[in-house]
C-alpha cells in the first residue's frame, strides 16, 4: 500500500511521518509521535478515552484517520503539563483535589473535552457540565467527583488573578 506523507504539529512540535492513508490519529499520536497519555479505550468513539483537540475542538482520535489532520494543529492531555515552577493546569488540580479520577484511565479524555469549553466560559451548572462530558465514560468515579473538578476548574480559570490564554487576564 502506498504510504502519505503528513505534517501534524502535535502540542508545538511539528511531527512529519510517510503513513498508511487507514492509519488512526489515535495510532498516530502514541506510535509515531510517541504520546501515550492518549488512551484507546472502544476504538467506536463512544468512550472519548481517546479525545484530544484539533485545531482547538475536541475530537475522537480514533475516528479520524491521520492523514484527515495533515496540515493542522493537534494538542493531547500532555499539553497540559506541569509548568516549569511543578504547578498543574487548574483543571489537572481539580481533577485531583475533587478525586475526579480513579484508575485514570478515561481522565485524559475528559480534560481534552472539557480544557476548551472552560477556557470560554466562567460559569458553568451542573447540569451543563454533565451535558459537556456526556460524551465521555467513566467506569470508576460516579461521576460527581468529575463534576465537581469542572466546577472547581471553571472557578479557578475564571479568576482574575488566574492569566487566561491568549494573553488576557
Amino acid at each position: 500500500m502506498t504510504r502519505i506523507r503528513i505534517t501534524v504539529t502535535i502540542n508545538g512540535a511539528v511531527v512529519e511521518r510517510a503513513v498508511d492513508p487507514r492509519m488512526l490519529l489515535s495510532d498516530f499520536i502514541r506510535h509515531e509521535a510517541r504520546l501515550t497519555g492518549t488512551h484507546v479505550g472502544c476504538e467506536h468513539g463512544v468512550c472519548g478515552s481517546c479525545t484530544v483537540q484539533v485545531d482547538g475542538s475536541p475530537v475522537r482520535s480514533c475516528l479520524l484517520f491521520a492523514v484527515q489532520v495533515d496540515g493542522r494543529e493537534v494538542r493531547t492531555v500532555e499539553a497540559l503539563a506541569a509548568e516549569r515552577d511543578g504547578a498543574l493546569h487548574p483543571l489537572q488540580e481539580a481533577f485531583h483535589a475533587e478525586q475526579g479520577l480513579q484508575c485514570g484511565f478515561c481522565t485524559p479524555g475528559f480534560l481534552m473535552s472539557v480544557e476548551p469549553v472552560l477556557d470560554r466560559v466562567e460559569e458553568m451548572d451542573d447540569a451543563q457540565i454533565r451535558a459537556l462530558i456526556s460524551g465521555n465514560l467513566c467506569r470508576c468515579t460516579g461521576y460527581e467527583g468529575i463534576v465537581c473538578a469542572v466546577r472547581e476548574a471553571a472557578r479557578k480559570m475564571a479568576s482574575p488573578s488566574r492569566s487566561r490564554p491568549g494573553g488576557a487576564s
